[in-house]
């Protein structure tokens, strides 16, 4: 995300701060939701560490529940900006899904990208708000993940198998697990993360 630049001589208008106060308090909270999930979230902590009050944090977000709402939906914003445009401006099937793995790699070294992994354990078989979200944006990912391994079995490229939409699942925990386990192991992160993307799509590596 690109934080508005200065209106005039080193000026903000009221629309720039507020937007780099959001900003602040989204990836404070994201790395507060990594680091200690959302039930032992204290929104005073998220606030002094974005360097705002907590009347700033209530001034933009009624609660926690809408606070962890927003932050699920900007990084699946950030994820697809800077991941997952991939999936739709690469025109090589494989090479999406392949490039899509690395790119996930290098994404997850930062801790806020933790916070979806985070969030669904945390929230697996409750009906709640954010659970739903978090489903709702793996979903997303894992049918445009299906389209691509369709598209490749159609050329050939990618083998017979599970069920498009099974497969992706099953590539995106491949992935997922890499990353996890891998965390700040640079460069072997994305090598693996590949590897375990060609493997469960049944790729001959070359």
């Amino acid at each position: 995300m690109t934080l508005p630049a200065p209106s005039g001589p080193d000026r903000l208008t009221q629309a720039d701060r507020r937007a780099r106060t959001r900003y602040a308090l989204l990836e404070a909270t994201a790395r507060g939701l990594s680091r200690h999930g959302y039930g032992n979230l204290v929104l005073e902590q998220v606030a002094s560490e974005a360097g705002y009050s907590r009347g700033a944090l209530y001034h933009l977000f009624a609660d926690k529940e809408e606070l962890a709402l927003a932050v699920v939906h900007w990084l699946e914003q950030t994820w697809y900006d800077e991941v997952g445009r991939l999936l739709v401006e690469e025109p090589d099937p494989v090479e999406a899904l392949l490039a899509v793995a690395r790119g996930s790699a290098i994404h997850s070294r930062r801790e806020i990208a933790r916070v979806l992994m985070t969030l669904r354990a945390e929230f697996d078989g409750r009906d709640h708000p954010i659970g739903e979200a978090v489903k709702q944006t793996v979903d997303r990912v894992a049918k445009d993940c299906a389209r691509l391994i369709a598209a490749g079995r159609k050329t050939g490229a990618i083998p017979p198998g599970p069920p498009p939409a099974a497969l992706a699942l099953a590539y995106l925990g491949a992935i997922e697990g890499v990353v996890i386990y891998l965390a700040g192991h640079d460069p072997h992160d994305v090598v693996l993360a590949e590897r375990a993307a060609r493997g469960v799509l049944d790729l001959i590596a070359t």
